[in-house]
């Protein structure tokens, strides 16, 4: 005998659903305006040659038109980028060129300090040789 198990499909998440059912309504509104776009089109190509080729450089344009806008406006963003990072680049010179002045003086007051101990100790059993 022979015992066969219904299997269960998983329920769909809602999340999944909904993100689904998001995208076939943007498809959908896509091919409802390329629809629109390109029967207005075909009319107006069967009205006149000349007219077709107007049509086809106003309809490049309006769908240029919003990636042209969104490249330009990107392009001034990383204008913008690129101005800040030369500022921070400079400011960055120029906390570097301090801390290496800083680093130079301390150096240098420490090889003053140095040269002074060794002339005291150097000084020192003279010292002590006279006050036996």
């Amino acid at each position: 005998m022979t015992v066969i198990k219904a299997e269960r499909t998983p329920e769909p998440d809602p999340a999944a659903v909904a993100a689904t059912a998001a995208v076939e309504q943007v498809e959908g509104e896509i091919r409802a305006f390329v629809r629109r776009d390109l029967s207005a089109f075909r009319r107006r190509q069967q009205e006149s040659g000349d007219a077709a080729v107007d049509n086809i450089g106003s309809l490049i344009e309006r769908v240029s038109s919003a990636s042209v806008a969104e490249i330009e406006r990107v392009l001034a963003e990383l204008a913008n980028v690129r101005d800040m990072l030369r500022g921070e680049g400079e400011r960055v010179q120029r906390e570097i060129s301090g801390y290496a002045s800083l680093s130079q003086t301390a150096m240098n007051s420490m090889k003053i300090i140095g040269d002074s101990l060794v002339q005291w100790k150097s000084q020192s059993p003279q010292l002590e040789l006279r006050k036996d």
